[in-house]
């Protein structure tokens, strides 16, 4: 089973296209996209990855690192990175992961832990778990799990949505509603007293039921792309 919300990022260290990590290292204080692949030259992550590679100034700008994993070789990927050059028009500027041992695909819960043989001999369909989109904190702790079939592409821009809503909330004591967007109002975490809300909100909230407490977004994010 996939890892839960709050468990740590299992920490590994792996060889990527851009060379050797320790991930925790890696990560440092940033936040992190960790996005998994069941095989390399497959269509529907091949639109991902070069998607990814067009709208990485977007993550930059929130301080969040992306890094991909394929259950190939990393000689595999380069080549693969050719191909997504070519079709999708931007190679990937990022690290993508080889998970040819399939060590990090079970340390997430994304292949069984009796996973074994040869990389080569697996088709995408063995693999057809490992499509998983993990956001992780600066904390190493894990605060979204996505988790996609192989035919339909991900929606990557709901994942900046909902780093601009992590990180707001991380810094506030807010929610955010139903298809929040970054600008629009938000909620006042239920933890949150009347009397201590008072003190933050002093013009008080909007309030249609005693446990929704509407206010304005108490900072603005970078706007989503």
């Amino acid at each position: 089973m996939s890892l839960p919300i709050g468990a740590e990022a299992p920490n590994f260290d792996a060889q990527t296209t851009e060379g050797p990590i320790n991930f925790h290292d890696w990560l440092g204080d940033s936040w992190a996209v960790l996005f998994s692949h069941p095989k390399d030259f497959t269509p529907v992550c091949t639109t991902e990855l070069g998607y990814m590679a067009r709208i990485k100034p977007e993550f930059d700008d929130r301080n969040v690192k992306i890094i991909g994993l394929s259950v190939d070789a990393v000689d595999n990927h380069e080549k693969w990175a050719e191909d997504i050059a070519e079709t999708q028009g931007t190679a990937p500027n990022y690290p993508i992961i080889g998970d040819s041992d399939f060590n990090v695909s079970k340390l997430y819960g994304m292949l069984p832990a009796s996973t074994a043989g040869e990389f080569a001999d697996r088709t995408p369909a063995d693999n057809q778990t490992v499509r998983n989109v993990f956001v992780i904190g600066p904390d190493k702790k894990i605060k979204l799990v996505l988790i996609y079939p192989m035919t339909t592409g991900r929606n990557f821009d709901e994942v900046l949505r909902v780093i601009d809503s992590l990180q707001l909330t991380a810094n506030h004591k807010v929610a955010t509603p139903a298809q929040w967007q970054d600008g629009d109002d938000v909620i006042i975490a239920g933890s949150v007293s009347d009397e201590a809300a008072k003190e933050t909100y002093p013009d008080g909230w909007e309030s249609p039921r005693p446990y929704i407490r509407i206010v304005p977004q108490p900072n603005k994010q970078t706007a989503s792309v």
